[in-house]
């Protein structure tokens, strides 16, 4: 297989959960600081930079003294930093830079240095939407979620059976913020925040932060090898629509198709080639989207394949390894978590190891199925 980029380094904020003394600006550098550490490079030796609209590229290069000559503010909800390394390795590739610090923080909980949140009244969504009172992740998740329990057959008990296995997972990494195992009867005897939504098949609410360090495969042999190298061999990105109401079809995310196609052909495998995966679970229910959509199980299969435990510790194919959005964190935008998780798995190095991964796939939702991004990365021995 071809690498287009290697991830040399890769860290999370020293603490996730709830940290009222730390800035959202404050989590993007700490995050940095640590990324860098782990690669054994300093502010000198990037000259690209990505991250979110907020606070910005810039406001980070600024805060870390980096002078980039590439930047990337691409904003497209959690799955953004997915499409950051995609678009971080095209620009190492063309010569537009050499290595590229991608950075996430966020004052999820606290709210410390968060810009406010508000919907335009003029835009799609404050006109057609949120006049319903359709405004909050929760409800506006319930649409297709409803839609695709009924069309496939899937029952709420299968539903639940998703934060059940992650938390299966959770159980083994000392730094999730849940980590006792649950029942299914468990979550049905948690709230229901918004129906079918019981708290426990929702996302967490958290602060923290992380960052990558990404460079060339050449570049690699030259740089301090801290750890083993995580190569970047495929990656897509898609959309479907604006408005979740408009979607194409309520049950399949159009953007879970195309760019895992996109990154699977550019990657040269298949879904058999895949030894672990990790699938956006801001909800309960975007895993068995993610698992039929990418074509790892049939239309309506999914939520019997998680019940069944293939995706649990000792299944066929793991899934959700850190515990998720559901278990582990979530800080409004989980994605950076999931790459994370990915590389320390084909590192070697994940608090909840599974044996000797040698390709895993990140797919990334953005937004309420607004975008997705599709990543596929292998270890060392894969080139």
């Amino acid at each position: 297989m071809t690498s287009t980029a290697v991830i040399v380094g890769a860290a999370e904020t020293d603490r996730i959960g709830r940290l009222p003394t730390h800035s959202t600006l404050m989590l993007h550098v700490e995050a940095a600081r640590n990324a860098l550490s782990d690669a054994g490079l300093g502010v000198a030796d990037i000259d690209g930079i990505a991250t979110v609209a907020a606070p910005g590229a810039l406001t980070v290069a600024d805060a870390l003294g980096i002078t980039p000559s590439w930047i990337d503010t691409t904003s497209v909800g959690g799955t953004s930093f997915l499409f950051h390394v995609r678009h971080a390795a095209a620009a190492i590739a063309a010569g537009l830079c050499t290595t590229v610090l991608i950075t996430h923080g966020e004052s999820g909980r606290s709210q410390i240095g968060e810009p406010p949140y508000h919907r335009d009244p003029s835009s799609l969504l404050g006109q057609f939407e949120a006049p319903y009172g359709i405004t909050g992740s929760p409800s506006l998740f319930t649409l297709p979620a409803l839609r695709y329990l009924q069309d496939t057959g899937t029952t709420r008990e299968q539903m639940a059976m998703v934060a059940v296995a992650q938390r299966r997972w959770a159980a083994r990494n000392p730094r999730a913020l849940y980590q006792q195992e649950i029942t299914v009867e468990d979550v049905f005897a948690s709230p229901v925040i918004a129906y079918p939504f019981h708290r426990l098949e929702c996302c967490l609410v958290t602060d923290g932060g992380g960052a990558l360090v990404i460079t060339s495969a050449e570049r690699a042999r030259d740089l301090p090898k801290r750890h083993p190298r995580v190569h970047v061999l495929g990656a897509g990105e898609a959309m479907d629509s604006p408005m979740v109401s408009q979607m194409q079809d309520l049950t399949s995310s159009r953007g879970f198709r195309l760019s895992s196609q996109a990154a699977f052909a550019q990657a040269g495998i298949g879904v058999g080639d895949v030894d672990h995966l990790m699938i956006y679970d801001a909800f309960a229910h975007l895993p068995l989207y993610g698992l039929e959509d990418m074509g790892f199980v049939k239309r309506g299969e999914a939520g019997a394949f998680i019940a069944e435990g293939h995706t649990s510790p000792g299944g066929s194919l793991p899934l959700n390894t850190n515990g998720g959005g559901l278990s582990y964190t979530h800080t409004g935008m989980y994605g950076m978590f999931a790459v994370l998780e990915a590389v320390r798995q084909l590192r070697g190095e994940a608090a909840a190891q599974v044996t000797d991964p040698r390709i895993s796939v990140v797919l990334g939702n953005g937004g309420m199925f607004e975008a997705a991004a599709t990543l596929v990365l292998g270890a060392e021995s894969t080139v």
